[in-house]
């Protein structure tokens, strides 16, 4: 099959469509994620401090979030209006989506990174370091700002590869990164003592490679539509239908990151630096396992894009059953495993006797209802893939803000839960938030798709 004909949507068995475009998605979400989880797995296991060095990185998560927020504000909203404009048969008006999305990132990036070194101590404490981790997480992160450019060129970009049909490519990218990362990290953690320093280096040098491949890549031959200079000059208003239309993925990054800092805030006051050594273990498990779930619904998303502008509703329907059912499935299996096996993916990161202690009744009620996450993905995804940035918007910030972030603060004060009350508050928000979002695509979007078959 040529790559033109790879890259299709509109066309062939659309079950295979998406099967073969989740799985190398899947695993590159999965490989990008080992970039910081990897990390924390190594540091988790230094002799000594391992709880504190954790618990420094697991601070400055936040700080990372946000920076993969403003990735995701230009990568989501640029993706899908550059498959809308494939689909439709209009690369001129692609090929400047890219370009847009390209300038973006490389201007916010420089801006962030200044702008995050500059306060990192007053938001570190503000993010719940104690004097006793404020050292690890400021030695972590001062470092990983420098590597800014390269995360936002490698996670803002390689969606464009997975838009044009290049699913392998676009695992590729962060695969070579994620596979340097995996042998520099003892390297300089262990083999040159220099802990969690050592793994901030480890981590922008691999991303510096990844963010190359990228480039390479999209400037180069193979790229049905490449990257052009000319295209890279910012027109006013292709920014705002990018920023509009990426604000329900930013929004739901930069919610992630208050999330992550209202839990750590809360548990330090309910529970110390222990509790958020484990918030962060959970996350990182989190990050893992909910992988396949991202990836399909990610992958689904170009797919849903193309064959909504090339009006064939049918195929658009049959793709949102099939990933809806496959990610519940996924789900449930996922479930069972985190349920059965606690102390599996909690030694991963850490064995401290307190940590395993702790860590496995939380695991379990953070992990609840994990099947109920799947609900928010496949109504988010839809809503992003059509361009109904205002539906997608609101759940984000239904979800976590209107939802999670209320009961994480109030939670801890009723009934004695203390700090397990944190842990409920996911679950919680899955079954209200994720119920919420699902039913209105279903009635608002998937009901008034016509049923030609494409």
């Amino acid at each position: 099959m040529t790559d033109s004909k790879k890259s299709d949507f509109g066309t062939g068995n659309i079950y295979l469509r998406i099967v073969r475009l989740a799985i190398p998605t899947t695993l590159a979400q999965l490989i990008n994620v080992l970039y910081n989880v990897v990390d924390r797995i190594f540091i988790g296991h230094v002799a000594s401090a391992s709880m504190e060095s954790l618990t420094g990185i697991g601070l400055a998560l936040p700080v990372i979030t946000i920076l993969t927020a403003f990735a995701n504000l230009f990568s989501m909203g640029g993706a899908p209006l550059f498959s809308m404009a494939r689909g439709a048969g209009d690369e001129k008006r692609a090929g400047e989506v890219m370009g847009n999305v390209f300038s973006m990132l490389l201007l916010t990036g420089g801006v962030l990174a200044v702008l995050c070194f500059l306060f990192q101590r007053p938001l570190l404490y503000l993010f719940g370091a104690s004097d006793d981790t404020f050292g690890y997480a400021s030695a972590y992160l001062s470092l990983y700002l420098l590597g800014t450019l390269f995360v936002m060129v490698s996670l803002g970009m390689n969606p464009f590869i997975n838009a044009q049909g290049f699913g392998l490519i676009g695992m590729l990218t962060v695969s070579i990164g994620a596979v340097l990362n995996l042998i520099l990290d003892p390297l300089f953690i262990f083999g040159l003592h220099l802990g969690v320093r050592g793994a901030a280096v480890a981590t922008i040098l691999s991303q510096l490679v990844s963010a190359l491949w990228v480039l390479r890549f999209l400037t180069g031959k193979k790229a049905l539509i490449p990257l052009r200079k000319d295209d890279m000059k910012l027109q006013i208003s292709l920014v705002k239908e990018i920023v509009v239309l990426g604000l329900a993925g930013f929004i739901m990054s930069i919610t992630n990151a208050l999330v992550q800092i209202t839990c750590n805030t809360t548990l330090q006051r309910w529970g110390g630096d222990v509790y958020v050594s484990v918030m962060t273990l959970i996350n990182s498990v989190r990050e893992v396992v909910s992988m396949p779930i991202t990836g399909m619904s990610d992958a689904a998303k170009p797919i849903y894009s193309f064959n909504y502008g090339a009006k064939k509703y049918g195929r658009l329907k049959k793709a949102i059953r099939f990933v809806v059912v496959s990610c519940v499935l996924i789900s449930l299996v996922v479930w069972a495993l985190v349920f059965c096996f606690p102390e599996f993916f909690i030694r991963v990161f850490n064995d401290d006797p307190t940590v395993l202690s702790l860590g496995v009744p939380a695991l379990h009620v953070y992990f609840f209802g994990f099947f109920l996450m799947t609900l928010q993905f496949a109504g988010q995804s839809v809503f992003q893939s059509l361009g109904m940035s205002k539906r997608a918007i609101f759940f984000s910030l239904f979800r976590k803000v209107v939802i999670v972030v209320p009961l994480t603060m109030l939670l801890p004060m009723v009934g004695g839960l203390g700090s397990i009350g944190v842990f409920m508050a996911e679950p919680i928000s899955n079954l209200i938030g994720g119920g919420a979002c699902f039913a209105t695509m279903l009635l608002t979007v998937y009901r008034h798709l016509g049923d030609d078959q494409g």
